[in-house]
């Protein structure tokens, strides 16, 4: 279930970005869709890719693991 802001993102989407790793080790790569993000994220197979969707305002929220 999702909080209010989290709803907010995700419904106002422009665009999407996955993230893995921690600090200096971390890997972000930016998509268009949701479906995209998802499906770079499934390469790795873990499903501890975490992505979060993106407002035109620069609003963000992680809105699953992938």
């Amino acid at each position: 279930m999702k909080n209010p802001h989290e709803t907010f993102c995700l419904d106002n989407a422009v665009s999407f970005t996955a993230v893995r790793g921690f600090g200096s080790n971390r890997i972000r790569t930016n998509h268009a869709t949701k479906a995209e993000a998802e499906a770079q994220a499934k390469t790795y197979g873990d499903g501890r890719t975490m992505i979060y969707a993106i407002t035109a305002q620069g609003n963000s929220a992680h809105i699953c693991n992938a």
